[in-house]
């Protein structure tokens, strides 16, 4: 079980062999707070890792590298570097940083040259010191959450460069590049009645779209399931992605995940507006309350059991405290006897899947007439 290695892994010759699933969640730009948007995402797919785990070998491919080329993080970069100079990053609050962001969206964009030179340095390994400061906090959320850290801090380059991306989308007849005529290059299935999508402009500026395959085309044919985990706004770029990877050979599940609504309307985190709602806010009250794996499952039992799949129910601070205060429960009454093996208990909660299904699992452990969960399952999967 790997989350790092970049080399292809092997097709399969043993039919008994464990099934090999590849998670990859969409990434969360390193720019701003942990919204409970994102908070929803990152533990639905720590649960599903942790839970498909006992199950199959499991790779958690989550790369910051892979998207920094994309005009939103060079953008910022830039913006900083011309507005801000060389100002220390060092101390600054994940708030601060994500103020800065909001005014970068609002600036006019910069020329595609002046990106040019950050993304050579961060195709290096180099990440912006304000980037790097919020990902420096990021893992301490992810430590106190419990979650599994894919690399936050790790140098993580796609297995393979644009052009090698767009060589092997044309391969496959899904690919219209025009910029030898000044033009963009589009991802190409309407064949498939799909519309066509831009990945890279006609400047070279590529999308995350194109960032995605550039990883993507090269993991996928070795593995029998490929699972995307997605925002819901998503859902058009990723019914395209899905039919690109299908031709690759594996299996391909998508699954999207729907944002949190703050007081009934969903933003994006470019406008701002988190105040207390953010993960450090977040965990700092909840860890005032509650010990550390009353935190771990709690948030859980809400992100994931409470909320459920869709967008319709705003963040509530009460409802938190609700399952936090559950959770206690929960581990008091947790059952240390020996039960059906865990690997028995998991598979319950897969369909016509090799992954666990973190919603039907995670509302498992509710109700009030439901047996007391068992304590393997609930440190294997959640703390």
């Amino acid at each position: 079980m790997t989350t790092l290695a970049m080399e292809r892994p092997q097709e399969h010759t043993d039919a008994a062999t464990r099934r090999r699933v590849l998670l990859a969640p969409i990434t969360v730009t390193p720019s701003k707070p942990l919204t409970p948007s994102h908070l929803k995402g990152l533990l639905w797919t720590d649960v599903m890792y942790r839970a498909t785990r006992p199950l199959a070998d499991v790779t958690y491919r989550y790369s910051h590298t892979t998207y920094h080329p994309t005009e939103q993080t060079l953008g910022f970069w830039e913006f900083l570097d011309r507005t801000r100079g060389d100002s220390d990053y060092g101390g600054r609050t994940e708030e601060e940083i994500g103020e800065l962001y909001v005014e970068f969206r609002s600036a006019p964009r910069a020329p595609a040259e002046a990106l040019r030179p950050y993304a050579d340095a961060a195709a290096s390994g180099w990440v912006h010191p304000a980037s790097a400061r919020v990902l420096e906090l990021w893992s301490g959320h992810y430590a106190r959450l419990g979650l599994h850290d894919p690399g936050l801090l790790t140098h993580q380059p796609p297995g393979f460069g644009l052009e090698e991306s767009l060589s092997r989308l044309t391969d496959l007849g899904m690919c219209l590049d025009q910029r030898e005529v000044g033009g963009p290059v589009y991802l190409d299935l309407t064949r498939h009645g799909l519309p066509l999508r831009q990945l890279v402009t006609a400047d070279g500026r590529p999308n995350y779209l194109a960032c995605a395959l550039r990883e993507l085309l090269f993991l996928a044919p070795g593995f029998d399931e490929v699972v995307l985990l997605y925002d819901t706004e998503l859902d058009p770029d990723y019914q395209q992605l899905e039919r690109v990877l299908t031709a690759l050979g594996p299996a391909v599940r998508r699954v999207a995940v729907g944002r949190v609504p703050i007081d009934g309307r969903i933003r994006s985190a470019r406008h701002g507006g988190w105040h207390d709602h953010h993960a450090g806010a977040l965990l700092s009250a909840a860890h005032a309350g509650h010990d550390a794996a009353a935190v771990r499952l709690g948030m859980r039992l809400y992100f994931i059991a409470a909320l459920g799949p869709g967008q319709q129910q705003s963040f509530r601070a009460d409802l938190l405290h609700h399952c936090l205060n559950r959770a206690e429960r929960i581990l008091a009454a947790a059952d240390h006897d020996a039960q059906p093996p865990l690997t028995e208990r998991l598979a319950r909660h897969r369909k016509d899947h090799q992954y666990v299904d973190p919603y039907r699992l995670t509302a498992s452990l509710l109700g009030k007439r439901r047996a007391a969960p068992a304590h393997d399952l609930l440190s294997t999967v959640y703390l």
